[in-house]
């Protein structure tokens, strides 16, 4: 489906009010649980389910620029722009609600349309001011036409919008066919779409057929069918099917809007000569999108003073959120470090609620403070605690633009790290900046390299990273562009193997309730081919079954469900009477397993569960047990990275809100120190409270739960957590390395192994061994780090490391033999360097390698001497 522009589209809804449309019917509604209902409506009330579920599309999308008119045509009264100025023309032809952009008020005007009462004649010939040829005898419907492209061309003028009409008739009044040519060729020279729904209209679609049609509306359908044909964009369709497509889930491509902005390529303020700053365009290629928020309404109060006229009439009014800030000047000891929850008692008294029935606390709400908000600094959750950060403080300074950091090879880019959406970037208006970007993209592309760039949306503006990716067509050369992690947001988890166990003797341990059996192996392999859904799917033409999954016909739930229950509260009356009706069948269509996968998989499965003994129950998952926190700070609740107002003062504050929550935190101070030192004799004397840290009395400290001693009769011992061998256990890295100081040439390995960090991790085993020199009884790990040493040089002789190597080891030589350094550490290097093993790397050396040194060998022999 080809994109189209987002908005700047005008719809005219014409609708036929005319005697017939007031013929009642009966509609089968589906509930909730499947059944069908059959309500009662008349046929303009059908048809206008059609024209509000529109006009909710338009709403729910929120542009200014999608904006509708309704015109009616069977009124009994005339009210539109041409009968004035064409006097006995253009007759029962009544505009109804005016070009704008649609509210809830247009939605509830069109809830107070009744079908007309009168039977009315046609009004004979009409020159149209749009056409410049005279007709004869058109009825209503073209005249409503006529209308309402002559109210699209005089409200646009020269813009350049999109021009729909849309009739909802039942086509039981007479059309006058004489000279409607020159109607369908002015639709055409203003690109007008002309779509008619026709109510009970034959479709062969659905395979539908009304039962003794009237030939007036035979003749209709006839008419409407053969000038939407001779139109450029014109399509009939019946209510039924219009209501059913309008209902089904789908992704609506938009042509996003292009944004400036500038590509610089060096340092512009430092060295301009040397840098490039090239004016570029972006636009969105993929566009997150999220349910739409749900407003809160309650129902208003009857005033006693109010007129009667006014009493017994349901108001509902929107409500807004407000939030009160307390403090507790008299804050005692029995607080808690824990989030608590106020609930409203029926005598107006608020009590916590600890999740324990029988001791529900009480607050004191008389003892709180009110404090304004305009009193309070702003605050930032640290970890576990609070960073004041007043509304001054200053921002990062950043400057508009993408700014090119460096390139590296498109394989290197992992696929986990791409976040968020993806952006089109074009060259800018100018052709000499798309020359240039076309130039960049296509070398990039015969490199196979992508660009790290650094973008900022707007002036003072966090900055993004980010990558562009060449994308080289036959007409255009473009980047892609997509944001990827910083370092900080990158988490990184190493889990124990679950191939290979360790006994505490170290070991290997080979069968084990932990270790899989070959048996067990075949058995998963067996199932999880037999769940492959690559050929579950419909067959094709050549009779060969297609994949099962699709992501573009995978609609999301949250979205398109929540809509549809939006729409259908917007358009019926009463919701309680008419509830909203299941979801559509094509949003569920992934929602259940392929039959085939589960025919092909069930001797597989029923094999899965004999060799692993699985048996329904046997799986018990223990209660957790609270614990007590070592420390005595009051901890910031986790409940997301929100910024918290705290108290310029000091004292406790306490926050209360519509959710109901209530944080209450305590001012530190000696006494409450020396409480927490002695509730916890157990930490280290030696651990110095930072300042701001809030701490809490003893009485706000917990005692521990105490943990059950077994299992109720009935269930299952919990299953022990596997020990990890040495060669598992997670080792202690600092902030930004790799390399850790517990077991650092395995680290060192494991990142050699992958090819990627080669430099990363020479250079953090180098300061790893250096660090742990340094440190007291560095003699019971020599040996060890001996053993480093000499990977650590072969690795840089092997990887095209040797300046490294020649650079770190005459640091780690003046760090040894300085005070107080490690002497002993480095007559043991000297003496495992009879061979020069550990030495400098030559020349010689490094050529056999094929790399490159500035050391003699010479120079390297007396190195160690």
């Amino acid at each position: 489906m080809a994109a189209q522009r987002g908005g700047y589209t005008v719809v005219s809804f014409i609708v036929d009010i005319s005697p017939s449309m007031g013929k009642m019917r009966t509609v089968d509604v589906e509930l909730p649980n499947g059944e069908l209902k059959e309500v009662e409506m008349t046929n303009l009330q059908w048809g206008l389910h059609y024209v509000k579920l529109k006009i909710q599309e338009m709403i729910y999308n929120g542009r200014k620029t999608d904006q509708c008119n309704v015109i009616l045509f069977g009124t009994d009264e005339t009210n539109n722009i041409l009968a004035p100025e064409n006097e006995g023309f253009y007759g029962h032809v009544s505009e109804y609600i005016p070009i704008a952009q649609p509210n809830a008020g247009t939605i509830s005007k069109l809830n107070d349309l009744e079908a007309s009462e009168e039977n009315w004649e046609a009004d004979g010939s009409n020159p149209s001011l749009l056409l410049s040829t005279n007709f004869s005898s058109c009825r209503k419907a073209l005249d409503a036409v006529v209308v309402a492209a002559e109210q699209q061309s005089r409200y646009l003028g020269k813009k350049k919008w999109t021009r729909k009409i849309v009739i909802v008739t039942d086509g039981e009044n007479p059309i006058n066919q004489d000279d409607w040519e020159p109607i369908v060729a002015n639709l055409d020279n203003l690109n007008v779409g002309l779509v008619v729904v026709g109510i009970d209209f034959d479709d062969e679609e659905i395979d539908f057929a009304e039962i003794d049609k009237s030939d007036r509306k035979r003749k209709s359908e006839e008419f409407y069918h053969e000038l939407t044909t001779a139109m450029n964009d014109g399509v009939v369709g019946t209510c039924a099917l219009a209501l059913e497509e309008i209902s089904k889930p789908e992704v609506k491509p938009v042509r996003s809007a292009l944004m400036s902005t500038v590509l610089r390529i060096g340092d512009i303020n430092a060295n301009p000569e040397q840098a490039l700053e090239l004016p570029i365009q972006f636009s969105k290629y993929t566009a997150l999108a999220r349910p739409k928020g749900w407003k809160k309404f309650a129902l208003r109060v009857d005033d006693e003073d109010a007129m009667d006229v006014d009493q017994h009439k349901d108001v509902y009014a929107k409500l807004q959120q407000q939030s009160e800030y307390y403090i507790d000047p008299n804050n005692s000891a029995e607080g808690d470090d824990e989030d608590v929850k106020l609930e409203p008692e029926d005598d107006g008294r608020l009590v916590l609620d600890n999740d324990d029935e029988d001791s529900p606390r009480e607050i004191n709400y008389g003892r709180l403070q009110k404090v304004e908000r305009e009193e309070l600094v702003r605050g930032y959750k640290y970890g576990t605690t609070f960073v004041p950060a007043p509304d001054e403080f200053p921002r990062l300074a950043t400057v508009k633009g993408m700014d090119l950091c460096g390139f590296f090879k498109r394989g290197k880019l992992r696929r986990d790290y791409v976040l968020g959406e993806v952006s089109y970037v074009w060259g800018g208006k100018e052709p000499k900046s798309q020359k240039i970007l076309s130039s960049i993209a296509r070398a990039m592309g015969n490199k196979d390299l992508v660009a790290i760039v650094r973008s900022v949306s707007r002036d003072g503006m966090d900055p993004k990273m980010g990558v562009l990716i060449p994308q080289n067509d036959t007409d255009v050369d473009y980047f892609t562009w997509v944001q990827v992690p910083f370092a900080d947001d990158v988490r990184k988890y190493t889990f124990p193997s679950l191939l290979k166990l360790t006994n505490n003797a170290g070991k290997e341990v080979t069968e084990h309730p932990f270790l899989p059996t070959e048996q067990q192996m075949d058995a998963m392999d067996k199932f999880v081919d037999a769940m492959d859904l690559m050929d579950c799917g419909e067959k094709n033409e050549d009779g060969e079954r297609e994949p099962w999954y699709s992501p573009t016909y995978a609609f999301n739930p949250a979205l398109h469900r929540v809509k549809q229950a939006m729409f259908h509260s917007a358009v019926v009356d009463d919701v309680e009477a008419l509830p909203p009706p299941p979801p559509h069948p094509e949003l569920l269509t992934f929602f259940e397993p392929p039959k085939r996968a589960v025919k092909r998989s069930k001797e597989a499965l029923e094999e899965c569960k004999e060799v692993f003994n699985v048996k329904q129950g046997m799986f018990f998952i223990p209660k957790r047990v609270g614990r007590v926190r070592k420390d005595g700070h009051s901890h910031a609740a986790d409940d997301g990275d929100e910024s918290l107002l705290l108290d310029r003062q000091g004292p406790g504050l306490a926050r209360t809100s519509t959710s109901g929550r209530m944080s209450i935190y305590e001012e530190p101070s000696a006494s409450t120190s020396k409480v927490t030192a002695a509730a916890n004799p157990e930490e280290d004397d030696t651990e110095e409270e930072s300042e701001g840290e809030l701490l809490l009395s003893k009485a706000q400290v917990k005692k521990p739960a105490t943990p059950p001693r077994g299992p109720a009769r009935g269930q299952f011992m919990p299953t022990p957590a596997r020990s990890m061998s040495p060669d598992e256990v997670e080792t202690d890295k600092a902030p930004g390395r790799i390399i850790g100081n517990d077991f650092p040439l395995k680290d060192f390995k494991k990142n050699i192994a992958q090819g990627d960090v080669v430099s990363k991790a020479v250079e953090d085993l180098g300061a790893v061994v250096s660090e742990i020199l340094m440190r007291p009884f560095a003699s019971k790990r020599h040996g060890e780090m001996l053993e480093c040493l000499a990977v650590l040089r072969k690795t840089c002789l092997e990887e095209d490391e040797v300046e490294y190597w020649n650079k770190f080891l005459p640091e780690l030589k003046t760090k040894c033999l300085s005070k107080p350094g490690n002497p002993d550490f480095w007559k043991a290097l000297k003496a495992a360097s009879g061979s020069q093993e550990l030495s400098l790397i030559s020349k010689n050396e490094a050529k056999q390698q094929g790399g490159e040194s500035s050391i003699g060998e010479n120079e390297a022999q007396e190195f160690l001497s």
